[in-house]
């Protein structure tokens, strides 16, 4: 795992998944009784570099123009499912930030900033990661900007 061997703090979070949950997300959040706000969900999205990656809390929704203007391209649009699949190793409802089999350009959202620690997948579904927003950042080289939008 990558934050192990990077030598940085995290914890685990297993819990139940439900097969038929279709908000993957909101459902970890339930399971963990841990606030919307901290537990983030990896998107993948295509700009004009090729696919990139954003992360952002659950509840929100991935502004894919100010993502796009992040990442200094003129638009975004999310990725096929099969081809983000196949490109990150992980299946959806599963993706990781971490540990993919390629690292694509990442931009986390900088309400992330404002916790001691957030959640998002550990690489399939029933399975957070619990770290410092900072650890996120540094072993995914990404850029932090405000790429979520509520409604």
């Amino acid at each position: 795992m990558a934050l192990a061997k990077a030598g940085v703090e995290f914890r685990l979070h297993p819990y139940e998944h439900d097969a038929g949950a279709q908000a993957y997300g909101e459902e970890a959040a339930d399971a963990l009784g841990v606030p919307y706000d901290r537990i983030f969900k990896t998107l993948v999205a295509e700009v004009e570099g090729g696919l990139a990656v954003a992360v952002v809390p659950v509840a929100a929704k991935l502004d894919l123009k100010a993502f796009a203007a992040a990442l200094k391209s003129k638009r975004a649009a999310m990725a096929d499912a099969a081809k983000v699949e196949r490109v990150t190793g992980y299946v959806v409802g599963g993706i990781s930030p971490l540990g993919q089999r390629r690292l694509l350009p990442t931009v986390v959202d900088s309400s992330a900033l404002g916790f001691e620690t957030i959640y998002f997948s550990a690489g399939r579904r029933g399975l957070q990661i619990e770290t410092a927003p900072r650890n996120l950042v540094d072993l995914t080289q990404a850029i932090t900007a405000p790429i979520a939008k509520t409604s």
